[in-house]
C-alpha cells in the first residue's frame, strides 16, 4: 500500500489507526465538537481533512493524555486558551474516561434496541 500525501483526506479507518482511537469514538466526539466536521460523501462517508486530523490529535491528547473532561475540552477549544494552566493528575483522567465510556454504553445500547426492533423481538 503506498502513503497517501500530507494534504490528502483520510478515511476514518485511517484517521483511526493513525491516532489509535476506535472508529465509533471519533465519531461520538463529532457530535461533541461542534468545529470537527468531516467531509461526508454519499452514504455519509467520512473523509478527513489535514485539520481534522489535527484537531482530532489534540482532542485526543486534551481526553487521554491530560485528563480533561469533554466538557472541559469543549471549554479549552472554544476559549483558545490551550497550554496555560492544565488539569493534570488521575482524577480528571478517570472523570473523563468515565463520561465517554458512559456514552459509548448507552450509544450501544441504541444500537442493540434497533437490532431488537428490526428482528421483531
Amino acid at each position: 500500500m503506498t502513503a497517501k500525501a500530507d494534504g490528502a483526506f483520510r478515511t476514518i479507518s485511517e484517521v483511526s489507526e493513525m491516532l489509535d482511537v476506535p472508529a465509533h469514538v471519533l465519531r461520538f466526539w463529532e457530535s461533541k465538537f461542534k468545529t470537527l466536521a468531516p467531509l461526508k460523501r454519499n452514504g455519509g462517508r467520512r473523509y478527513y481533512r489535514p485539520d481534522d486530523v489535527d484537531l482530532l490529535v489534540r482532542i485526543r491528547d486534551l481526553l487521554y493524555r491530560d485528563g480533561y473532561t469533554i466538557k472541559g475540552a469543549q471549554k479549552l477549544l472554544t476559549s483558545g486558551d490551550e497550554g496555560e494552566g492544565r488539569p493534570i493528575g488521575t482524577a480528571p483522567a478517570l472523570q473523563g474516561q468515565l463520561h465517554e465510556a458512559l456514552a459509548l454504553l448507552s450509544e450501544a445500547q441504541a444500537d442493540i434496541g434497533r437490532i431488537k426492533a428490526n428482528l421483531g423481538t
